[in-house]
């Protein structure tokens, strides 16, 4: 027997998903080691072998590919605990790092501080030397000022060096002689070239991507060897993959000289298993919600296939690669209720986090939290949580609210986990509208597919304020992102500029360039094992009309572009421009404008294989072990409700709400105005009944 496991490190929870060669699936979750993440991938190994019933050498042995999700970069980035950066730019541009567009965030708020470069001025060092926009050199490269700054950095105990010259999207040959010298000087440094990781215009957002992969490089790289290192110890001798922030996978070499590509490479799993699972029930397109201990991340699956964004931001800090467009807020099982100096109850975003966690985990913690709220509203078993291995301490759990949010707001513990339990359900609403409502996109036409091991007690509550209909509960909902990173593709984006009028573009160059970058996507893929038959190469534009400002990104036909024919190129983009902005200038006459060529390389991996559940009757009574009084929000009263066992469901079992559907991984709370369904891969579809 063979496995393949995926692994998502959360900010409280190390989430697994084992798949046999034989069908098999298995499930596993334990508790995030934030000192060292690899510990507690190691501590999760360790368990699914017990599982198994084998030994950690054995299994381990037996494991053909591990497929990681990370959050090293994300967390060092938001911390700012990541490496001491060098930068060296073009003379005349030290500051543009830190003055960015130009544009303040909040422009009615006369108190909004700036964000705080990741380099500060006296790091950010300037060369004389510059380009023009099509690559000719107006000015050689000084390479003495490439060695002054070098010598700058070695003296000030810098470890990792970005370069980014103006215009070296249109020739990298002055930052590849400077990264040269600086090896040379510095062979230690971890380098960050951005005509290597962003050949594209628009500086700032060039040189802040660059910056952010020279800040975490070292930290990433530090983790991956870490890692490698553990799992050989270990006895793994199969592939490791790390999942990117765009959805797709890659070798930890690739990785490494890419290290700004996995900043959402936690939650990044999740799209994909959710359009699976979404695709079951006959819908293509879902909203994807995914609440673990620490935050709340929502997404889109639109016709199948996840929404991309190719900028975005972390922290404040411009990153513009290719990634999965998740929108995330501090709301998780772990974030702490607390009272605003106008007297309002607030939940997150800070976090209990695994360490001490929850006051109801009797670790230390005496903060309230979402989950301490879960505990007094009835909605967990305190004796069988986790399927038993933690023992919750309800008493604990209501002094924490008692203390902090109750006494402080005049009412009891009940009263107060109620208000905590209708805020953090808002707050997770307003989260699924930035993705939805916002975009002009109403969440009443979709299903909502569940992922998180504490999304599955407030999915009723979200559902019931935005008005859906259908949620969609996977089996392995608490483990979702793990799951979805075992069906994630091998992917690499490639981008260059090409600035031109659409129908005067250069037929010939444009065909060349995008050869050029499909031959390398097939280059890379071929290296990490996957033949031209595997493999998938699509294109993208970016449009605007003639003097806009910002573009739309638009697949295109990759054999229409090739023959020159660019007709269903510009039908294509005024048809997503009309559905984003509510108009389009088709019938204007106005011409598009060409500014980067996109090529997506994708190569296709095997997929684990679900297994199917028993079939049964409607009767779901088999499966009831107990009953337990919960909290009603229809009725706005406590009252006893079923507690039914998830284990003893069966293929077509149908329960009416309230009740609450236990696993060992999560807890499903069923609300009044809510039934739920079994199918035959043990998926819970709840449908709105009232």
């Amino acid at each position: 027997m063979s496995y393949r496991v995926g692994i998502d490190v959360g900010g409280t929870f190390t989430d697994l998903f084992l798949s046999t060669d034989k069908g098999e699936t298995v499930t596993e979750k334990v508790l995030s080691t934030p000192e060292d993440p690899s510990l507690g991938v190691i501590a999760g190994i360790e368990a699914l072998a017990e599982r198994m019933g084998e030994s950690l050498k054995e299994f381990a042995s037996k494991v053909r590919v591990i497929v990681h999700g990370t959050t090293v970069t994300t967390n060092a980035t938001l911390t700012r605990k990541g490496a001491k950066v060098g930068l060296i730019t073009t003379k005349g541009v030290r500051d543009a790092l830190e003055m960015r567009r130009g544009i303040r965030e909040e422009q009615y708020n006369n108190r909004y501080e700036n964000v705080v470069p990741l380099v500060p001025r006296y790091l950010r060092r300037t060369v004389d030397e510059r380009l023009d926009f099509s690559g000719r050199v107006l000015t050689p490269l000084n390479e003495n000022d490439v060695r002054d700054a070098a010598l700058i950095f070695k003296n000030e105990g810098v470890t990792s060096v970005a370069i980014c010259f103006l215009h070296s999207y249109a020739s990298g040959d002055h930052e590849r002689k400077a990264a040269e010298i600086v090896r040379a000087s510095m062979p230690d440094a971890f380098l960050s070239v951005s005509s290597e990781c962003l050949p594209a215009i628009r500086f700032y957002e060039r040189i802040s991507t660059t910056v952010l992969g020279a800040f975490v490089g070292p930290i990433l790289e530090k983790y991956i060897r870490s890692l490698s290192k553990k799992l050989a110890e270990a006895g793994f001798e199969g592939i490791l993959l790390i999942m990117q922030s765009s959805g797709g996978v890659a070798l930890p070499e690739v990785i490494i000289q890419k290290p700004a590509s996995t900043l959402l490479s936690g939650p990044a799993g999740g799209p994909r298993a959710a359009a699976t699972f979404a695709r079951n029930q006959g819908a293509e397109s879902c909203i994807v919600v995914d609440m673990g201990g620490t935050s709340f991340d929502a997404s889109l699956v639109q016709n199948g296939v996840a929404q991309v964004a190719n900028s975005s931001l972390i922290d404040r800090h411009r990153i513009s690669l290719p990634m999965l467009d998740i929108t995330t807020i501090g709301a998780g099982g772990g974030s702490i209720g607390w009272i605003d100096e106008g007297g309002l109850l607030r939940m997150g975003p800070a976090s209990a986090g695994a360490n001490p966690g929850p006051a109801c985990y009797g670790r230390g913690g005496e903060l309230p939290t979402c989950t301490d709220a879960n505990v007094v509203l009835g909605y967990l078993d305190p004796k069988n949580f986790a399927g038993g291995k933690i023992v919750l301490a309800a008493g604990a759990a209501r002094k924490a609210i008692e203390t902090h949010v109750a006494k402080p707001l005049g009412m009891n513990a009940e009263e107060a986990a109620i208000g905590m339990y209708r805020v953090i359900g808002s707050n997770m609403a307003f989260g699924v509208r930035e993705i939805t409502v916002r975009r002009g996109i109403d969440p009443r036409e979709f299903p909502m597919v569940v992922g998180g091991g504490a999304s599955a007690i407030h999915t009723c509550a979200i559902a019931a304020e935005l008005d859906i209909r259908e949620i969609i509960i996977p089996r392995a909902a608490s483990v979702l992102c793990a799951l979805g990173m075992l069906e994630s593709d091998l992917q690499h984006d490639f981008v260059a500029s090409f600035v031109t009028r659409l129908d005067d573009a250069d037929r010939a160059k444009l065909k060349s360039l995008i050869e050029r970058l499909r031959f390398e996507g097939s280059e890379q893929l071929k290296l990490e094992g996957a033949h031209e038959r595997e493999q998938e190469h699509n294109l993208y534009f970016d449009l605007r009309y003639i003097k806009q400002y910002h573009e739309v990104t638009v697949q295109v036909p990759m054999d229409d572009v090739l023959s020159g024919n660019f007709d269903a190129a510009s039908k294509l983009f005024h048809e997503t421009h009309n559905r984003l902005f509510g108009y389009d200038l088709e019938g204007e006459g106005t011409p598009l404008e060409l500014i980067n060529v996109r090529v997506r390389s994708v190569g296709r991996v095997e997929k684990p294989t679900l297994p199917r559940i028993e079939s049964g009757g409607t009767d779901a009574s088999g499966a009831q072990t107990s009953e337990r009084s919960a909290y009603i929000p229809e009725s706005r009263e406590f009252r006893s409700v079923p507690v039914f066992d998830y284990r003893k469901l069966k293929s077509g079992n149908h329960i009416v709400g309230p009740a609450l559907i236990e696993r060992k991984d999560t807890t499903i709370f069923v609300s009044a105005a809510y039934d739920v369904k079994i199918d035959t891969l043990g998926t819970s579809l709840v449908h709105r009944r009232l």
